[in-house]
């Protein structure tokens, strides 16, 4: 071997050895990009998990409000029915003084029971309008729950898209690695970033999803 084929040779080695850092570097920047993918993952789901038994808790809490919101409603009728005979009854002039004193007497009390039926707040916090077992205060709670469960329903929503997405990544992440395709492992870093977004979104609910 001659001192051209040597130096050659010695080239060859050192352009392999280069295109092997490279590589190596390349792979080392995926595997990162792969590993914070996963840990943004990882909290989404954690996030997603909490949303959804948001979810469920609200919508039975808002379910057993309207339940025990429609027996007051159906109490307070039958007391209302009640005053309409008692007002019927006292229309007759020919009625008894102490069967009208009795029959006052006792529209007084469901005139005052479907007043109570109607609004009832909690005597430890008059102000609080979700606390109390009147019509008024019931409705409030169930409504209360209502939102709280259309808030946990988007963020769960942001929540699942980011985990489409996070897959995604983790995916095209893999396949850039085995591929060394610079142009994968960057459409890998772009679906990360819309995940690590929708994952904050979820969690912040700065801007809401169009649907």
């Amino acid at each position: 071997m001659d001192s051209q084929d040597a130096a050659d040779l010695i080239s060859e080695l050192a352009e392999e050895k280069a295109g092997h850092a490279e590589a190596d570097r390349f792979r080392n920047r995926a595997a990162l990009l792969i590993a914070m993918v996963a840990a943004v993952l990882a909290v989404g789901g954690m996030g997603g998990g909490n949303a959804t038994d948001d979810m469920i808790a609200n919508n039975i809490a808002a379910s057993d409000a309207w339940a025990f919101f429609q027996a007051k409603n159906i109490r307070q009728t039958f007391y209302e029915l009640e005053v309409e005979e008692i007002d019927a009854a006292l229309l007759d002039a020919e009625l008894p003084a102490a069967r009208r004193a009795r029959l006052q007497d006792r529209r007084a009390d469901y005139a005052a029971t479907i007043a109570r039926y109607d609004s009832e707040p909690d005597p430890a916090a008059p102000d609080d309008p979700l606390r109390g077992d009147g019509k008024k205060q019931i409705r409030a709670r169930a409504q209360h729950f209502e939102a709280q469960f259309g808030t946990a329903s988007q963020r769960d929503n942001n929540f699942d898209l980011a985990e489409v997405c996070l897959q995604l990544a983790l995916v095209l992440g893999s396949v850039a690695i085995l591929a060394l395709n610079r142009p994968v492992l960057l459409a890998s870093a772009g679906l990360g970033a819309v995940g690590a977004v929708l994952t904050l979104n979820g969690f912040l609910l700065w801007v809401p999803l169009p649907f």
